[in-house]
Parts: C-alpha cells; sequence; structure tokens
C-alpha cells in the first residue's frame, strides 16, 4: 500500500478522508486508461499516412487482437479482487501466492494463444472482410503483434495486483512509458531511421510488441519488490480464477452482444443513421473511462474492506463511489447537452444532424443511469458477485435486446428508439446493481457479518 494512503498507523486513510482517498485514488486509474486510446489515436495517425490500404488493415488487425486479449481480462479482475481481500484479511502470503498463480496462468495462456491463432490469422483477417493486400498486410501485423500476447496477459494481472494493493500510480507510469515508447518506436520502425528500413504497418506491430514486453518486465519487477512471488502454488486453486472467468466472459459476450446488435440496427436504418450512431458512440466511450477510474477504485477499496470482515466501511465505500459516480454522470449529462454543437461540427455529417439530435438528447439523459451501471460493476467485482454481475447482464441484455428488434428501421426516429432501448439496458444493469447492495436481494455478500476467511476466522489478524 502506497505511504501516502496512511493517515495513522494502522488505519486506511479512507475511513478518515473518504471523498480525498477515493479521488486521489482513482485520478492515476483515469490517466492509465487514457493512455493507451491516445496512442492508439496517434498510431493511426502515422499509419494513415501510408494510406486506406495500410490503414485499413491496421483496423483489421487492432479490432481482432483486443476483441481476444479483452476476452482474458478476468486475470486482471480476479488478481485485483483476490489481492485486495487478501490484503484486508492481514494475508501477505496469500495475496503473493494469488499474484504468482495468476501471473502462472496468463504467461500460459498468452503463449497458446500464440501457438492457437498464427495459424489462424489469414482465415480471422477474411472473416472480417479483409481482402487482398489489406489482408496481406493484416496478416503481417496480427502475426507480429501476437507474440505480445504473454506480454499482454501478464500486464494485465500485475496491475490488477498492483491495484490490488492499491497502488494505482504504478500502473499509470508504466502505461506512460509503454504508450510513449510505443509512439517513439511508431515514427521509427513505420518510416525508417537512419539505417533502419520502413516496416510501413509491420513497423507499427512491432512497435507495439517491443513496448509491451518492455513494460511487462518493468512491471514484473516492480511486483517483486511490492508482493513477492512463490513456487508455493497449487494449480488446483486455478479453478476459482477460471470459474471467474467463465462468468465474466459471458458477461462480457454478452455485453458485445447487445453493442453489435445496437449498431447493426443503427446502419440498417441508413447511412446518416449509421454516421450518427458512430460519433455517439465515440463520446460515450470517453465518457466511460472516468465511470471505469471510480470503478475500478471502487473495487480495490471493496475488496480490501469486505476481505477483512468490515462490512460497514465497504458500505461506505459504495455510498461514496456511487455518489461521486453519480455527480460525475449529471455533469457528463450538463455537458454532453451542452457541447452538442461541438460535436456535430467535429464529428457529424450535414446530412445526419436530423437523426443524431434527438438520439444525442436521449444519451445525454441516459448519463446519470450509466454511472451507476458502471460504478455497481466496480463495487460488485470487490465483493466477488461475479456470477450475479452475468445474471444481471444477461437480464439487461434480454430486455434491451427485445428492444432493438422492435426498432423498424425504416421510422424516421429509428436511432434515436435504439438509444431507448439502450436506455432500457442500462437502467436493468443499475437497478440490479443497486438492489444487490440495498437492501441486498438474493444471496447478497451485503448481508453478511462475516465473510469466509476473515478476521474473525482463526488464525486470522484483524487490522486495528
Amino acid at each position: 500500500m502506497n505511504s501516502d494512503q496512511a493517515s495513522t498507523p494502522g488505519e486506511h486513510a479512507f475511513i478518515n478522508a473518504p471523498h480525498k482517498t477515493l479521488v486521489s485514488l482513482s485520478i492515476p486509474v483515469l490517466i492509465s486508461l487514457i493512455a493507451e486510446p491516445l496512442t492508439g489515436l496517434v498510431d493511426t495517425r502515422f499509419v494513415a499516412s501510408l494510406g486506406s490500404t495500410a490503414l485499413a488493415a491496421l483496423g483489421v488487425g487492432t479490432v481482432a487482437l483486443s476483441s481476444f486479449f479483452w476476452m482474458f481480462n478476468f486475470l486482471g479482475i480476479g488478481t485485483q479482487t483476490g489481492v485486495a481481500q487478501a490484503l484486508g484479511q492481514n494475508r501477505q502470503g496469500h495475496a503473493t501466492r494469488t499474484t504468482s498463480l495468476a501471473l502462472s496462468l496468463g504467461i500460459a495462456i498468452g503463449v497458446a494463444l500464440i501457438l492457437i491463432m498464427l495459424p489462424l490469422t489469414d482465415i480471422i483477417a477474411g472473416a472480417l472482410g479483409a481482402t487482398g493486400l489489406v489482408r496481406q498486410q493484416a496478416v503481417e501485423y496480427m502475426d507480429i503483434r501476437l507474440y505480445g500476447a504473454p506480454a499482454v496477459l501478464v500486464t494485465m494481472v500485475l496491475f490488477g495486483a498492483l491495484r490490488g494493493v492499491q497502488d494505482m500510480r504504478t500502473p499509470m507510469w508504466i502505461a506512460a512509458l509503454v504508450n510513449g515508447l510505443n509512439i517513439v518506436l511508431d515514427a521509427i520502425l513505420i518510416f525508417g531511421y537512419g539505417p533502419l528500413p520502413a516496416l510501413g504497418v509491420a513497423g507499427s506491430a512491432y512497435a507495439s510488441t517491443i513496448s509491451q514486453w518492455i513494460g511487462a518486465g518493468v512491471v514484473v519487477v516492480i511486483v517483486a519488490r511490492k508482493l513477492g512471488y512463490t513456487r508455493d502454488i497449487n494449480f488446483r486453486d486455478a479453478t476459482a480464477l477460471l470459474i471467474v472467468g467463465r462468468d465474466l466472459f459471458f458477461r462480457t459476450g454478452l455485453l458485445f452482444v447487445f453493442l453489435l446488435l445496437a449498431t447493426r440496427v443503427a446502419t440498417q436504418a441508413g447511412a446518416n443513421s449509421g454516421a450518427a450512431h458512430q460519433a455517439i458512440r465515440q463520446v460515450f466511450i470517453l465518457t466511460a473511462l472516468v465511470l471505469e477510474a471510480f470503478a475500478t477504485t471502487a473495487q480495490s477499496l471493496v475488496g480490501y474492506f469486505m476481505g477483512g470482515g468490515r462490512l460497514e466501511i465497504a458500505r461506505k465505500v459504495a455510498n461514496v463511489t456511487i455518489l461521486w459516480a453519480l455527480g460525475s454522470g449529471v455533469a457528463q449529462a450538463a455537458l454532453m447537452l451542452a457541447g452538442q454543437d461541438i460535436v456535430i461540427q467535429q464529428l457529424v455529417p450535414r446530412t445526419a444532424i436530423d437523426v443524431f439530435v434527438p438520439a444525442w438528447i436521449i444519451t445525454s439523459l441516459a448519463m446519470p443511469l450509466n454511472a451507476l451501471a458502471f460504478i455497481t460493476d466496480g463495487i460488485h467485482w470487490g465483493s466477488e458477485d461475479y456470477k450475479y454481475l452475468r445474471n444481471a447482464m444477461l437480464l439487461a441484455t434480454i430486455g434491451g435486446g427485445i428492444g432493438l428488434l422492435l426498432v423498424n428501421p425504416a421510422w424516421q426516429n429509428a436511432l434515436a428508439w435504439v438509444w431507448v432501448a439502450s436506455l432500457a439496458w442500462i437502467s436493468i444493469r443499475a437497478v440490479f446493481g443497486l438492489l444487490r447492495i440495498w437492501p441486498g436481494i438474493g444471496d447478497s455478500p451485503w448481508k453478511r457479518t462475516v465473510l469466509v476467511g476473515s478476521p474473525a476466522q482463526p488464525g486470522v489478524t484483524p487490522l486495528p
């Protein structure tokens, strides 16, 4: 845990300064989250100068690999909660074993991805619609980037471990290092420099892979100093992490299904509707970064206090983070409504303005509810309530999906109705997220006074 988090010896800073602690932990997370999309924009700008073929190949390669890597984000989420709860129980050794086990799985899965996907990259590129030179360059890009798969998953795991000990700054600095190095290597390898030839799209892939491996090496060393590693791990414990993976994989799949269905209906409504939907979606993704920062911080704090059996403090974490997230959602709604003309000027074709405006207003008004959906996700990650999140997403996707299927693309305001259905999807997630905490429906961990493995059990020292 960072020294700047200690208020008095043995007492967590959140107890005396909850709002300050939450914000100070969330800001580095937000910076970490922003670094990657900014680098993606620079990457895109460099490759765009090579022509539409190169840019299309980059798009195919990044979409395919990002999707595959994202499937294994349960490694980071599970590690973060496991480490946070272990430290809340004063079980340093268990935190080390959790990290070591997840790291071993990350390396194994990363190597497996290389072996399984290398023979399939041409098929994947073709399935995504790439042909000719676009397909050739996309395959070359994926073949190179795949060798960075173990580094990506190792970094994902160890960022989770660091955030589990509520060290949010180290991942921020490493993310800045990796993305800054990526940009420098992009400029050198894509266009060539001195004796180095111009590699084009392949240069972008090499830049990403090299920077990812350097970042992974740095974070491995840092975590070794903070938590340490051990060979004393029981691979039978991997079953619990893989169950987490099953639930999160299913939940993430449902999320993608809904978003793809929404995009499909919007596109069927015509080119103007599709263009307006893309503009709204890009802003929606940007606003999500702030909410995800709060959710990640809530996950660590809830995990820490619940792991220590301090349910009332964990509930206070939920109260405070929900308050900040809701305030952020209201602020985002106001800014979106006030900035409508700016978004139109920068992102929306003139012919699409009429269909854009009603959908934009609906999306803006949905932001407070979206904030509640995001923050309750983080809270329930911290309480290891993954199965409940999976089931809530299933209900939301069924409800919102039915709404999308009822939208007739021929309607004049079809895009607005797409976002009404999306509002229903968001609302169901938010409502079920809140109900699990207040009053605590079903077998809610928020109704338990003592958790399994908490300090109330013999052999575990309570926190002061």
